[in-house]
């Protein structure tokens, strides 16, 4: 029954997702509404939900990346935020002052990406580190993403070490969705597969298929079982496909056809869905009853976060977050 709990909740979350950015792309092409770029997770969103519900929201480190919106909701961060975050309204987490991915509250354990792939890894590692040092770490996990060519980095590297000498309960999704924005996975690196770099750190790796949304939670399960039990860093690799371009800019016209119709190439979320009715845990009638409150839920962001301002140069005080004024959790 939990599994099956579980998975209906990251099935929600898929379609809240896909709803949610499917809107901000439309926001985004329309031309001045969105501040910033847009990059979505469409063809991620199994792989990113199935971590994310094993995620504890204010108790568990999550360090997400730019197609992590399914985990991002299915960690518990409200769409409103999101919202508001790429309007640029004040009242966002990041108070119309940072990009729309770089948001997150610290406070609560939850990171703000780092647009330098792979610094996530340590920073996500350090929190846990922290934690124990001051001893309340307790079963607390920590959580971040990367990309097939994000493990390329040397903070990739460093951050994983780290946390592997120093056994963290550190779970990193690996989601190798086929190219680092144009450039292939043959360029990127000679192994047979990513997840054989896991022995090499000492970590235990585990391969999925990224678009089965079943597997992605067993599998998930697991690791995040071995890294509370305290068996150290977890890495899970995913093969998907990116279901578009980098960002909304990008047509991903480097992708060949033939990519596009293999077996990494289905949409997870109608593999869900579909997954869903088979295994008799939804009906047709309620996946659909779940759209439409998706779209509510989406709409009702939208009205409120583009009725809110934006930030006042003439009145705000841009003085960087590191002054005494506004360190988090101090001004509130």
């Amino acid at each position: 029954m939990e599994l099956r709990d579980d998975y209906l909740r990251a099935l929600r979350c898929m379609i809240l997702s896909r709803t949610l950015e499917e809107k901000l792309g439309s926001l985004y092409r329309a031309g001045g509404r969105i501040v910033g770029g847009v990059y979505l997770g469409r063809g991620q969103e199994a792989f990113s939900a199935a971590a994310g519900v094993n995620l504890r929201w204010g108790k568990d480190v999550y360090g997400p990346l730019i197609r992590d919106q399914a985990g991002r909701i299915a960690y518990g961060e409200p769409i409103l935020d999101t919202m508001r975050t790429y309007l640029g309204a004040v009242t966002g987490p990041m108070r119309g002052r940072d990009g729309n991915i770089h948001r997150g509250q610290p406070q609560k354990g939850y990171m703000a990406m780092i647009s330098h792939l792979g610094s996530l890894v340590s920073v996500v590692a350090g929190a846990l580190f922290a934690r124990r040092l001051q001893g309340r770490l307790g079963d607390c996990v920590g959580a971040t993403s990367i990309g097939d060519g994000g493990t390329s980095t040397g903070a990739f590297h460093e951050g994983l070490n780290m946390a592997a000498v120093e056994k963290l309960p550190l779970v990193v999704s690996v989601a190798n969705n086929q190219f680092a924005y144009s450039t292939p996975t043959s360029r990127q690196y000679a192994c047979e597969n990513l997840v054989d770099r896991a022995v090499g750190y000492g970590v235990k790796g585990f391969g999925v298929d990224g678009t089965d949304l079943l597997a992605c939670m067993q599998v998930f399960r697991t690791a995040f079982d071995n890294a509370r039990a305290g068996q150290g860093p977890q890495m899970v690799v995913g093969r998907l496909l990116r279901l578009g371009g980098h960002g909304e800019h990008d047509d991903a016209s480097y992708v060949p056809e033939v990519k596009k119709s293999e077996h990494e190439g289905r949409d997870c979320l109608f593999v869900a869905q579909q997954q869903a009715m088979d295994l008799g845990w939804a009906t047709a009638g309620e996946i659909e009853d779940w759209h439409k409150d998706a779209r509510r839920e989406v709409d009702k962001a939208q009205a409120q976060a583009s009725k809110e301002p934006t930030p006042d140069p003439y009145r705000e005080n841009w003085h960087a977050l590191s002054t005494p004024e506004l360190v988090e959790g101090m001004n509130e």
